[in-house]
């Protein structure tokens, strides 16, 4: 169960660095000297760059970091469910229910709000 990717691994501690509140304040201080080093450079093409191509390769980069990061959390949250699902006395047919068509999903949302329904009307 511990048998992890490099990438998995990696993009746990980039994603769990970079929520942090030291690492927003580093990039606001990298910013300020950006910006605080205009004038030496003279606000140039290539001193805006600078900051363009960082923050735009950063962005893209931490976009699969962040999306591999919301799969492992869903698909921990959807093995817990299933798992509280198979040992309570909910109907089994819900484990899974992520990978179901928008139809069948829709379907499923349906049986819920109907038997919701049935069991209010039935307490008045």
């Amino acid at each position: 169960m511990t048998d992890t990717s490099l990438f998995t691994k990696f993009s746990h501690h980039v994603a769990h660095a970079a929520g942090r509140p030291q690492t927003f304040a580093l990039a606001c201080a990298g910013i300020v000297v950006w910006a605080v080093s205009g004038p030496v450079f003279g606000y140039s093409e290539t001193w805006q760059l600078v900051v363009n191509t960082a923050t735009t390769i950063i962005t893209f980069l931490m976009v699969f970091v962040v999306q591999n990061t919301q799969n492992r959390d869903g698909e921990a949250i959807q093995a817990k469910l299933d798992e509280l699902i198979r040992a309570s006395q909910a109907e089994n047919r819900f484990i899974g229910a992520e990978q179901l068509t928008e139809k069948e999903l829709h379907q499923l949302r349906e049986i819920c709000v109907d038997h919701a329904s049935r069991k209010a009307a039935a307490k008045h």
